[in-house]
């Protein structure tokens, strides 16, 4: 339910982000990196519900959304970084963030769709690796996007990490048949995405 609200959310403040993005830049590029964005947020999210809420028959086609459910959480955080690297940093840092983010994201759905059975032990570090990437260009970042952006930024950080303990640890549970702990890490992941969306509408206005 988490995300399914989340995705109705996202495509609403989505639209209204691509709009502000095409009208107040003199330039395409914060449209598209807005587009790419919101594309992003809203297919992770809506596939997320989707796997999570439908009662599969078919185990095959239940397996083939697990894995395009975990592989879209690689996209979507290459996504997140896409507006910065346009918008807030020189073009030849951003060029390079983007070739690393996208790389890693890459990387990381071959391994989702090659190895969807992974354990967790080697997916959740990849995830939060790819997220640190932005610990490299922190300087950058900083003097770019703004205080109150990164600021966001490390907010939304700190909830995706939380969340990506407890879906590690399987914990906690307190009430396993209705909210357990991937009921948390919906929960901090939807919380740490409106961080993010904050700090790009910020960047992009």
């Amino acid at each position: 339910m988490i995300h399914l609200v989340s995705a109705i959310v996202a495509v609403l403040a989505g639209g209204a982000l691509v709009s502000v993005a095409w009208r107040g830049a003199g330039e395409s590029r914060a449209g598209w990196a807005a587009l790419i964005y919101v594309v992003a947020i809203i297919a992770m999210f809506s596939i997320s519900a989707t796997y999570h809420r439908v009662r599969w028959t078919s185990p095959a086609a239940e397996k083939w959304m697990m894995r395009v459910d975990h592989s879209l959480i690689f996209v979507f955080i290459a996504a997140t970084y896409t507006p910065f690297a346009v918008l807030a940093m020189p073009p030849d840092v951003g060029i390079r963030l983007l070739v690393v983010v996208w790389t890693g994201a890459l990387a990381g759905v071959a391994l989702k769709m090659v190895w969807p059975s992974a354990p967790r032990w080697v997916g959740v570090p990849l995830y939060l690796m790819l997220g640190y990437v932005a610990l490299l260009f922190a300087e950058t970042l900083l003097a770019g996007a703004g205080f109150a952006a990164v600021a966001l930024l490390v907010a939304g950080a700190v909830l995706y990490n939380v969340g990506a303990v407890f879906y590690g640890a399987r914990w906690p549970n307190p009430w396993p048949a209705t909210f357990a702990h991937h009921e948390f890490f919906h929960a901090f992941t939807a919380a740490g995405a409106v961080c993010h969306f904050a700090a790009i509408w910020l960047v992009i206005q």
